[in-house]
């Protein structure tokens, strides 16, 4: 079993502002719908907002455009509060309503209101919409326009020094094993030629010396000891380290498309962490134990029962001792409104007391402090054995797509058959790591993250290139000018429900910090935008029918990229087999 690299290095440390500058409304279709409701509620429509949502796409039948929950507005004044009451009122209100030009037809659900918008107003207001907001499209929405600017600090990835983005965080045995360890083991020419390997090598025969010897850990030991101390020689060896460390990250953090605004990870706070110990030492919250350690007591009836330790009895600090200092230091840097942590969820508990030595240090802040946990991936191998670094896992599916390239019998010579692979490789990883819950295990499995058809990252680069090549291959013929009439197909109908609902899949994304509703959103696009196209062909239709058809697929694509770009992935424009081109 081994920690998932890509899923820690999808985020990474930096500084996030949230804000939506100049704000469009969402389309007023479901303004139409406000009004409705609006006029026999007695609600101003901004009260409406959060209880309307566009409905799921069905394959087997139509469904209505937006449905309206009416308990989350509606009182039920009963004493029985039983589904038949809320379903009385529910179909009250529907006699009530009247249709318009915009709403078409009014139903009832569950304990809902249903609305389905007038057909051609439908094609054209998504249409309009998507392609006025570009790669703004569902961002600039009512669901977005009550959300106040916000500054969020984010800290993710948290490779190790020298680790190769191996699992866990920086602490004080590894930097001081690997201290002592490059004073016997270490060569500055191997360390300049492939320092992270180099490193990581040097760490695995000290670990191995260690388990033998006592001395050796004795030596680690002082190592950082005299680091805290910042003696001079120390230092300066572990700053060589940190160096070549980042500079390799800076590498591989290329490859997949990621920025980080900032490089300071918690050993960054070490001289700082003496602070801490002395200000927790001040609010009386510092406690001595009898090995000499210092404690925080976390516990209810403050009888030791719970307690963090923040300082051994050398009197160096440990890892949340730095932690609680980096907080410290970036709130005080940033005045940021919330600090989110990315990591493993074995480090739940860390972070639980983390926030909790913040809070009895008279830190309110530490109220919008978050931590954002993923589970563990069971069953991750390379042909040549476990991996648990990010960079093999990344040539390993590169690879593995360059070979599935090779022996597809329709392949289309490409120009650039490794950066292909590379981005249909990463999008694969990034799909299989994203689909459910973040804090749940999985088992991988390279044969399912690979496969060109399901729910997989390759069939989302694949669907985005066919529909890239059919823009392409129809660009002298495109028209911004098109007759709705006729979109009026079951299937383009489908698309555009979907396109419909894109904002509201950002906002419950942003809410919870989830990116599976997200993936999950695009497969259903990409599946959508397949069947659509079975029956809907552009080639070999009527010139205004091809157009309006067209169209819709551009859309389809133009969100299909947006969303792809969220999730860290580069939409891949030229399709791998011929086969896969939509005409």
């Amino acid at each position: 079993m081994a920690a998932c690299p890509f899923r820690r290095s999808i985020a990474a440390q930096g500084v996030w502002s949230q804000g939506h500058g100049d704000m469009d409304f969402s389309p007023w279709l479901a303004h139409s719908v406000f009004r409705l409701l609006s006029r026999v509620l007695n609600l101003p429509p901004e009260n409406l907002i959060k209880s309307i949502s566009a409905l799921p796409v069905s394959k087997k039948r139509p469904v209505a455009d937006f449905q309206f929950f009416v308990g989350s507005v509606i009182e039920n004044k009963s004493s029985d509060r039983s589904k038949p009451d809320l379903q009385l009122q529910t179909q009250r209100l529907a006699e009530k309503l009247k249709c318009d030009t915009v709403v078409r037809e009014i139903s009832t659900g569950p304990g809902t209101v249903n609305f389905t918008i007038n057909r051609e107003l439908l094609a054209k207001t998504v249409l309009q919409q998507v392609f006025k907001d570009g790669s703004e499209y569902g961002i600039k929405s009512e669901l977005f326009s009550t959300l106040p600017r916000r500054k969020i600090v984010i800290e993710f990835s948290s490779p190790n020094i020298a680790k190769k983005f191996h699992v866990g965080h920086l602490r004080s045995t590894i930097i001081g094993l690997l201290g002592a360890g490059f004073q016997q083991f270490g060569n500055e020419d191997e360390l300049k030629s492939n320092p992270l390997q180099h490193l990581f090598e040097v760490y695995v025969q000290v670990n191995k010396a260690a388990a033998e010897d006592e001395n050796i850990k004795k030596l680690a030991q002082d190592f950082f000891r005299k680091l805290e101390a910042r003696d001079a020689q120390i230092l300066s060896m572990w700053q060589h380290f940190r160096d070549f460390s980042i500079e390799e990250y800076v590498r591989i953090y290329k490859r997949l498309g990621v920025h980080f605004d900032e490089y300071s990870g918690e050993s960054f706070y070490q001289e700082k962490s003496q602070e801490v110990l002395k200000m927790l030492d001040a609010k009386g919250l510092l406690q001595k134990t009898i090995k000499g350690t210092r404690v925080v007591d976390l516990s209810e009836k403050r009888d030791l029962s719970l307690c963090s330790t923040v300082m051994r009895s050398d009197g160096t600090s440990l890892y949340i001792t730095r932690d609680l200092a980096a907080a410290i230091d970036r709130m005080m840097k940033y005045n940021c409104d919330t600090m989110i942590y990315v990591t493993d969820k074995s480090q739940n508990a860390h972070f639980e007391q983390l926030f909790q030595i913040l809070k009895l240090m008279g830190y309110q802040w530490a109220e919008r402090c978050q931590h954002v946990s993923f589970g563990l991936v069971q069953g991750m191998k390379t042909r040549k054995g476990e991996v648990v670094f990010l960079e093999d896992v990344l040539n390993e599916a590169r690879s593995r797509m360059l070979q599935n390239m090779a022996a597809a019998k329709t392949t289309k010579e490409l120009e650039n058959p490794l950066e292909t692979a590379e981005k249909i490789g990463l999008a694969a990883l990034i799909i299989q790591d994203f689909k459910g819950l973040l804090s749940s295990d999985y088992q991988f499995s390279w044969d399912r993250v690979l496969q060109s058809r399901g729910d997989t990252g390759v069939f989302l680069q694949y669907t985005h290139a066919r529909l890239h090549s059919l823009e392409q291959m129809c660009r002298d013929g495109q028209s911004t000018d098109i007759n709705t009439a006729c979109l009026q197909d079951p299937q383009a109908i489908s698309v555009l429900q979907h396109l419909l609902s894109y904002d509201e899949v950002l906002y419950k994304s942003s809410e919870d910090l989830q990116p599976k509703h997200i993936v999950s959103y695009l497969l259903t696009l990409s599946h959508l935008a397949a069947v659509a196209h079975k029956t809907l062909p552009v080639k070999g239709s009527a010139p205004e029918q091809a157009q309006a058809r067209l169209r819709l697929f551009q859309a389809a694509r133009s969100v299909l990229a947006n969303g792809m770009k969220l999730l860290g992935i580069t939409p891949m424009k030229k399709p791998q087999h011929e086969n896969h081109i939509l005409i």
